[in-house]
């Protein structure tokens, strides 16, 4: 007995060898990968939040514990992946188990507007009591892409509008060429206690006024890093720190100087910094005060320490 418990301890001390070694090299890795593609630097005491990205879609699948680690190692420290149909809304729920800084929402993009049945929205607000659900989204109106009719998409968006209030969760707002419907809609089902956002915001300065009278955050996304974004720039210049919020929407939408290539959520560092160069503030200000709000729409785990 004595000699299989030495043999058994042995082993253990063996495995737990090999396992500190690979985190070791991970780290390694990341910082020489780093070295090649320097990334802006957060202060001391400072994060950041991706609000936005989708991490259970398949770019990310043969490598996402890296994507998430490297995330974290440079300051962004927690991530909100978002459901789009039932099934990812699962998968972004799953994802919450398995990494204890990923937070998910749930809800139907219009884009599956059609597929929204009562059975299968019941499913999502049972799937809801989730504890690391934060937000019911993406939700709303695409009148670009235009795969569901727009009446199916004004009639779901408006359902889920009220189911996203019964179940007491900040919305998350898709909104393409759709302005002046979602804006009426998302009035007409108001008012919303627990607020919500405007991902991936495109629209102007008019719109995001009209937004904020509501309660709602605007999310910037790492389209501001380009250099024909001038009306996101002019909405970024003219709302105040306290209303934004900072996303990737990875594996989409890839900020200079990586544009064309996959997205992900260390790569809001760059959306930050464009943010900071913009209000003429620094990153670390930035860094506060999207964290701060990201913190109190979805509340996060934390203090929501920025005015």
């Amino acid at each position: 007995m004595g000699w299989s418990r030495e043999r058994g301890a042995a082993i253990g001390c063996t495995l737990l060898f090999h396992e500190l070694s690979s985190r070791i090299e991970a780290i390694i890795c990341l910082a020489m990968k780093d070295q090649r593609t320097p990334l802006p630097q957060l202060p001391a005491q400072t994060e950041l939040v991706d609000t936005h990205c989708h991490l259970d879609m398949a770019a990310y699948q043969p490598d996402l514990e890296e994507v998430v680690h490297s995330a974290s190692y440079h300051g962004v420290k927690r991530l909100i992946s978002i459901g789009i149909d039932l099934p990812s809304s699962k998968a972004a729920v799953a994802l919450t188990d398995r990494f204890p800084n990923i937070y998910a929402t749930v809800g139907f993009h219009p884009h599956d507007a059609q597929r929204a049945t009562p059975d299968a929205l019941k499913m999502l607000a049972d799937l809801a009591s989730h504890r690391s659900v934060v937000g019911y989204g993406e939700i709303g109106l695409d009148y670009v892409k235009n795969y569901a009719p727009h009446d199916v998409q004004r009639k779901v968006f408006s359902e889920q509008l009220h189911l996203a209030k019964e179940l007491d969760l900040p919305v998350v707002i898709h909104d393409r060429e759709a302005h002046d419907d979602v804006f009426r809609l998302i009035r007409s089902a108001g008012p919303y206690p627990r607020g919500g956002v405007m991902h991936c915001f495109s629209g102007d300065r008019q719109l995001a006024e009209r937004m904020l009278d509501l309660g709602f955050y605007i999310s910037i996304p790492g389209v501001v890093t380009f250099a024909n974004a001038s009306t996101l720039h002019e909405v970024v210049r003219a709302v105040d720190l306290r209303h934004l919020l900072l996303e990737t929407d990875g594996p989409y939408l890839t900020p200079v100087p990586f544009r064309g290539k996959r997205n992900e959520p260390k790569l809001v560092l760059y959306t930050a910094q464009k943010v900071a160069e913009l209000k003429q503030v620094s990153l670390g200000e930035v860094a506060r005060q999207t964290t701060a709000n990201a913190v109190r729409l979805f509340q996060l785990p934390g203090d929501a320490h920025a005015s």
